[in-house]
Order: C-alpha cells, then structure tokens, then sequence
C-alpha cells in the first residue's frame, strides 16, 4: 500500500491539450495523428485516427483511449489505459491471374501502456508505447493486434 501511495503521491503535469502523431506498424494501418486531452492531473483521454493507402491495402481506424497518468521523475511519466475503436478496410490482391477484393469493418476493444518524456524547455512530449487490440473481423484474420508506437506531440 506504502508503494502504491509512492506512485500517486508525486505530482506531475498532464497538458490541457496536445497534438501530434505516433508511427508505428498499428497492425498494418500505419501512422496515427494523436490527439490529448487532458481530465485533471492524472488523467486523460487520447483519440487516434490511423490510416494506410497503399497498392493493395487501403483503411482507417480511429481509436479512443482513457488514461491514468504516474509520475516516474521529473519529465518522465509512465502511463496505462483502456478504450477501443472502429477500423474499416479494403484489401486488393490477385491470385491465380485473378483479382479478389475483400473489405469489411470491425469494433476492437484495446488497451495501452507506454512511458513519455515531457521537455521542459520547449512544449514537446516523446512517447514509446505499447497497445494490444482484441476485436472481430481484423483483415488478417487472427482478431488480435500488438502495436508498439512512437509518438511526438505539441502541448498547448
């Protein structure tokens, strides 16, 4: 319990608001624009609209997280949270000299976890993070993704 009350204890800041955007795989879709905003100062809630238009892949996904915010030191925080997301897509492809199509759309459920670090200086956070989505109807078939992003964001 002592260490529990360690963590909550310390006091850190959460922007108000805070653009930017997160590259990762994101389970095929691609970069993210990302977008904060801050509850109090230890919450917050982050959308993440994802998109990927490649020859044979086009789709979109929009994401919405809630997240708990823990000071580690100074300008770096840890961070979890829980949301989901709708994703739609269309895959071109051929085999056999035959071109197939398929698309469809689907509602994942999703979870994050991640670290950041908070310049002082200018207003810009660095974020690493990690984010497994469960859902139905995933274009590669298996209803689970893991996503490990990069994120840079602008506080205002």
């Amino acid at each position: 319990m002592l260490f529990g009350f360690a963590f909550t204890a310390q006091s850190q800041e959460i922007s108000k608001h805070a653009l930017g955007i997160r590259l990762g795989d994101n389970n095929g879709f691609g970069g993210e624009v990302s977008y904060q905003l801050g509850l109090n100062q230890k919450n917050r809630l982050e959308f993440d609209l994802g998109w990927r238009n490649s020859s044979d892949v086009d789709a979109i996904k929009g994401v919405a997280l809630y997240q708990w915010v823990w000071n580690i030191d100074g300008g770096f925080n840890w961070y979890a949270g829980v949301g989901g997301g709708l994703a739609a897509w269309d895959h071109d492809y051929y085999n056999n000299n035959y071109r197939y199509n398929d698309s469809g759309t689907y509602v994942f459920a999703a979870g994050d976890i991640g670290i950041e670090y908070r310049f002082k200086e200018v207003p810009i956070t660095l974020s690493l993070d990690a984010r497994p989505e469960i859902g139905s109807g995933y274009y590669d078939d298996d209803n689970f993704g893991f996503d490990v992003g990069l994120g840079v964001k602008f506080r205002f």
